[in-house]
């Protein structure tokens, strides 16, 4: 074998079950916030969905994340206090007839789950001057919530809940569990095994956002330009229909 031949990756087909699968795991995920059971996540189950986080794209290979296990019942009562007066001041910020509505949606499980993670992104892992950051020095970030993502689809897979906690002044984050100036609390999750998943995301089937037609978020070449001509307009109407009726 060259090393040419040695450095491919071998040949994987899909097959249809595979695909279906795939597609069945992104349109079931679901921010859980309400569903937890107190069960422990196995070991096995953790190491595989941080595996597949740790699979993650990254800008020049930079790997920018880490991830912080928060199981400590002292650490998370300090975050649910901040969330709390995150989400007393984000109420305060919509008009009276949301207000309530607002104050009414549970928006986190950090006490509920069994487990809770918080992914960051250390912005000076490998020094200054990074392969592909040079000109959008945010790409350490994105490339890490490529990792909350991969993480999340996982857990959906291995039939764990996921909730995201975004409600919450990333500086106390970065004081209840002592990171560095240089290190960005990306993501602070709530992990576990759930009750069910709900049909729908709960935002939608509590009236406070719809699913926006995808057709309506397409163009062609340039920011407002022109919308997709009819076939393909047609095949994404039918793509997402397809999609809200459970793939």
């Amino acid at each position: 074998m060259t090393e040419t031949e040695s450095a491919r990756q071998p040949e994987i087909a899909l097959s249809d079950e595979d695909r279906r699968g795939l597609y069945r795991t992104i349109l079931s995920r679901r921010d859980v916030r309400g569903q937890f059971l107190s069960d422990p996540v196995p070991d096995e189950v953790l190491a595989r969905v941080l595996v597949a986080a740790h699979y993650a794209p990254s800008v020049g290979f930079m790997q920018p994340w880490s991830f912080i296990l928060v199981r400590s019942p002292e650490v998370r009562a300090r975050v649910k206090a901040a969330f709390e007066a995150a989400n007393a001041e984000a109420a305060a910020l919509f008009p009276d007839d949301q207000a309530a509505s607002y104050r009414a949606l549970k928006l986190e499980g950090i006490l509920d789950a069994p487990l809770n993670l918080c992914i960051t992104c250390d912005r000076d892992r490998v020094g200054p001057v990074v392969l592909g950051r040079t000109h959008m020095p945010e790409m350490d970030l994105y490339s890490t919530v490529c990792a909350v993502e991969n993480l999340w689809l996982a857990a959906r897979a291995e039939g764990l809940g996921v909730g995201w906690v975004s409600i919450i002044e990333p500086a106390r984050l970065q004081d209840i569990l002592g990171l560095p100036d240089r290190v960005v609390p990306v993501a602070y999750l709530c992990l576990g095994k759930v009750s069910h998943f709900l049909a729908k995301p709960e935002l939608a089937s509590k009236g406070w956002r719809q699913r926006l037609a995808l057709s309506d978020l397409v163009a062609m070449d340039r920011w407002g330009g022109a919308a997709p001509d009819s076939e393909l307009a047609r095949a994404l109407a039918d793509a997402q229909a397809w999609a809200e009726a459970g793939g």
